[in-house]
């Protein structure tokens, strides 16, 4: 059984968890994570999902993707995941995510980092993945309008891609 922590609205760890399966209590909070991997080309690495998912099978998804477990804080969460569900170790030692965007049971962290991975090397968690590939903004636009990706909005697409050599709001 899987297990998260829950948060207060000024993203403070309570003293409370719950279950994967239930529902988040009201007034609480949970954190997920996305990492979007991007190669020098300006590609981003995405993943399609298994077939056998309750949720979104078979579509494809931005490199990695998942939920807080206990204990951890959003980086050890993000470092977990891509190694879980691509066999990638990567160190999010003093990196802060790019975005955080907050939705209604919790807060979603964003990370984005540059990494020229071969794809023949990757070790793709069955339980997860069923396949990866490299992919322009153009290209993952394209499996949206055809319903082959997870239905995010285009604009945090386009602004993955965006922002992806940027921080901030500012242009310099």
């Amino acid at each position: 059984m899987e297990y998260f922590d829950l948060y207060d609205i000024d993203r403070k760890k309570l003293d409370r968890t719950i279950e994967r399966s239930e529902q988040v209590p009201k007034d609480t909070y949970r954190m997920v994570i996305h990492v979007c991997i991007f190669n020098s080309k300006g590609e981003m690495l995405i993943q399609q999902r298994q077939s056998f998912k309750k949720n979104n099978p078979n579509k494809w998804d931005v490199s990695v993707a998942g939920c807080s477990q206990l204990g951890e804080n959003s980086r050890q969460s993000a470092e977990r995941e891509v190694f879980e569900e691509i066999g990638y170790k990567i160190d999010l030692t003093n990196t802060r995510p790019y975005f955080t965007f907050n939705f209604e049971t919790g807060y979603d962290d964003v990370y984005i980092i540059e990494a020229d991975l071969n794809l023949n090397e990757l070790k793709l968690q069955y339980e997860e993945v069923q396949a990866a590939k490299w992919a322009t903004k153009d290209e993952i636009l394209k499996l949206m309008d055809e319903d082959k990706f997870i239905n995010y909005y285009k604009s945090f697409i386009e602004c993955l891609f965006e922002m992806k050599n940027y921080r901030g709001v500012l242009k310099k």
